[in-house]
């Protein structure tokens, strides 16, 4: 069963909304209302990369298709969804459920994975810190660029090694603070290279750096050990 026993959900135009006790739709704040959803993606491309990051978007998207490129017929789970950017990314064969706080960026990604071609995709209004799934569901966890937003990193941590199978990955992307020039303000909390890997290998996983370089950026993949 995807969903754990305790979780009741609502769909409306083609997303799903998690219930709270009292059976009312659970509210978030999202940091882009959804009336300015569709401006997302030029905020990414010609602001946060260029401005914050010191990065190529790019070489971004050519990055994470190099690491995904052997993802095939899996349980998918992607931490903030956004705009859908990972339609391009992953193969279409995989099963596919994204999450994120912003319904208006949810309505987008669905349109891009509709357009992509995919057939087995879902999409959840939820939060990162309290996945509405059951234990040991997913073979694979994706993070792109939002790990910084998601609160306490023990806390997200411990989250999807519950809802990831024994012998799963999470693949992540995000910037550090040893890494940024220092004059500029990337919001959220940032973690350097150490604390993340500290955090990752006391709760189970190994930790792999990988050696790309585009600007702050730090792409790393986690497994399960057991």
């Amino acid at each position: 069963m995807k969903l754990k026993e305790t979780i009741r959900v609502v769909s409306r135009n083609k997303l799903f909304y998690i219930l709270d006790s009292n059976g009312k739709i659970k509210k978030f704040k999202p940091w882009l209302t959804c009336i300015l959803s569709f401006i997302y993606d030029p905020i990414m491309e010609k602001s946060v990369f260029p401005k914050q990051f010191n990065g190529d978007i790019s070489r971004h998207f050519e990055i994470l298709k190099g690491e995904y490129k052997d993802l095939n017929r899996k349980n998918i789970l992607e931490i903030a969804t956004g705009s859908g950017f990972s339609a391009s990314l992953i193969d279409k064969d995989n099963s596919y459920t994204g999450i994120d706080i912003s319904s208006g960026l949810l309505k987008l990604a669905r349109k891009r994975f509709i357009k992509a071609g995919f057939t087995d995709f879902e999409f959840y209004v939820a939060d990162a810190s309290d996945l509405p799934f059951s234990d040991y569901y997913f073979d694979i966890v994706i993070c792109d660029l939002s790990l910084n937003f998601l609160g306490n990193i023990e806390t997200f941590v411990k989250e999807i090694r519950r809802v990831m199978k024994k012998r799963s990955a999470f693949y992540c992307s995000v910037p550090l603070p040893e890494r940024k020039n220092p004059k500029v303000v990337i919001h959220g909390n940032l973690s350097t290279e150490n604390e993340l890997r500290t955090c990752f290998m006391e709760h189970g996983f190994n930790f792999i750096a990988k050696p790309y370089e585009n600007g702050a950026l730090l792409y790393f993949e986690a497994g399960l050990i057991s």
